[in-house]
C-alpha cells in the first residue's frame, strides 16, 4: 500500500491505520492480507472489498449457503495539517442470508421473526458503517482525532471479527461475538481520541441497543451508553487494548443493561510470501444488571499463510451462556480449523475455496 501513502500528510497516514469504525491497527487488514484487494479510483478515494461464500450446517439437520460480503469506500480530504475521512461500508448479507439468520451451533444474540436466536447467527445490517473522521497533529508524536457515525464502532472491544486480520479466512461469527465486539454496528456514535507515540486513549458515547430485525434501515436512537478504551502499540507487529463500557438495554427482548469489559492482544508478522501471519487472544465479560451474572468469553484465533494462495486458519473459544439452558450457565467449548486456497483474481476480485 506504499503507493497510497505518497500523497498523504501525517494525519492522513494516521487515518490509513484506522479500520472500519474507529479501530486502529499498526498493520491493517488490507496490509496483513494482500488478497483483500483495494482499488484506487481517485487521488484520495479507495475502494476495498471482501466477499466470501460457503455452505454451512453448524446446526443439527440444517444446511444453508452463506454469502458474506463487505464493500467500503474510503475518501480523504486535507484540511490544513488535518484530514477529514469519510468511510461508508455496506453489506448485502440481508439479501444473501435467508431466514434472517444462518446456522451456528450454540450461538445466541438478537432475534429473528420475533424470537431469540439460538443456534443461529444474525446477518449484518445493509449499512455496516457510515462515519466521518477528523485527525490533526497537536504536537510532536501526538495525534488528536474526532469520529462521528450514525452507524459505527465505539471505543469498546478488539478489532471486530469481520475486519480482524486473524479472522480474515473465518467468515462465521465467533460464539463470543456479543461478549467482545458486537458494538461494531452501533448507532449515534461519537468518539474523541488522542494517540501519543505508542499509547492511544479513547472515549465514546453511543446508542446501546443492538439493531432490530429490519437489516435494511438505520436503527437510530439517542446516545444513552458510554465506553472507554486504552490501546498500546509497542511495535508495528503488536497491539493490545483494554476497554470497558455500559450498554443500555442491548437486547431488545431482555431486561437490564450490560457492563462490558474486554482485553485483547494482537500479533501480525509479515511473511516472505507477501502475506502475514496474524493471531489474536481476546477476553470479554458481560455483567447483566438485571440477573447480576458475570458471563465470560475467551478466544484464540490465527491465520497462517502457507504460500501466497494457501492459508491455514484456526479458532478456539470458551464462552459462558445463560440462554441455552434455563436456568443456569452453560460453558461452551468450540474449536474450528480450516484451509483456504485462492484460485484466481479477476478485476480486483479474488476467488477461492475453503475447507472447514
Amino acid at each position: 500500500m506504499q503507493h497510497m501513502h505518497m500523497h498523504m500528510n501525517e494525519a492522513g497516514m494516521y487515518l490509513m491505520h484506522i479500520g472500519v469504525g474507529d479501530e486502529y491497527e499498526p498493520v491493517k487488514l488490507a496490509d496483513a492480507h494482500a488478497h483483500a484487494k483495494q482499488r484506487r479510483v481517485g487521488s484520495d478515494v479507495y475502494v476495498p472489498g471482501l466477499c466470501g461464500g460457503h455452505s454451512t450446517n453448524r446446526s443439527p439437520g440444517s444446511r444453508q449457503i452463506l454469502v458474506d460480503q463487505l464493500f467500503m469506500v474510503s475518501a480523504q480530504h486535507a484540511v490544513g495539517r488535518g484530514i477529514v475521512m469519510l468511510e461508508p461500508m455496506l453489506s448485502l448479507e440481508p439479501a444473501t442470508i435467508t431466514n434472517r439468520s444462518y446456522p451456528l451451533l450454540f450461538q445466541t444474540g438478537e432475534t429473528a421473526f420475533g424470537r431469540p436466536l439460538i443456534d443461529r447467527q444474525h446477518p449484518h445490517d445493509f449499512v455496516m458503517n457510515l462515519g466521518v473522521h477528523y485527525a490533526r497533529p497537536i504536537g510532536e508524536n501526538t495525534m488528536f482525532q474526532l469520529y462521528y457515525a450514525p452507524v459505527g464502532d465505539p471505543a469498546l472491544g478488539p478489532v471486530a471479527y469481520p475486519h480482524r486480520a486473524s479472522a480474515a479466512e473465518l467468515p462465521q461469527a465467533p460464539l463470543g461475538h456479543h461478549w467482545q465486539d458486537s458494538t461494531h454496528i452501533a448507532a449515534d456514535v461519537a468518539t474523541v481520541a488522542v494517540k501519543h507515540k505508542w499509547l492511544r486513549l479513547e472515549a465514546s458515547g453511543f446508542h446501546g441497543t443492538e439493531p432490530d430485525e429490519n437489516r435494511w434501515n438505520i436503527d437510530w436512537g439517542g446516545m444513552n451508553s458510554w465506553s472507554t478504551r486504552v490501546s498500546v502499540f509497542p511495535s508495528n507487529n503488536w497491539m493490545a487494548q483494554v476497554s470497558t463500557g455500559r450498554l443500555t438495554k442491548p437486547e431488545r427482548q431482555e431486561e437490564g443493561d450490560v457492563e462490558r469489559t474486554t482485553a485483547s492482544v494482537h500479533y501480525t508478522r509479515p511473511m516472505g510470501s507477501g502475506e502475514a501471519w496474524s493471531t489474536s487472544l481476546i477476553f470479554g465479560r458481560n455483567h447483566c444488571t438485571f440477573t447480576h451474572r458475570n458471563l465470560d468469553s475467551y478466544l484464540l484465533e490465527s491465520a497462517y499463510p502457507l504460500t501466497k494462495k494457501d492459508f491455514i486458519t484456526s479458532r478456539a473459544e470458551l464462552v459462558d451462556k445463560d440462554e441455552l439452558i434455563v436456568p443456569g450457565i452453560f460453558r461452551v467449548q468450540a474449536y474450528t480449523a480450516g484451509y483456504t486456497r485462492d484460485i484466481g483474481v479477476f478485476h480486483s476480485m479474488e476467488t477461492g475455496w475453503e475447507l472447514m
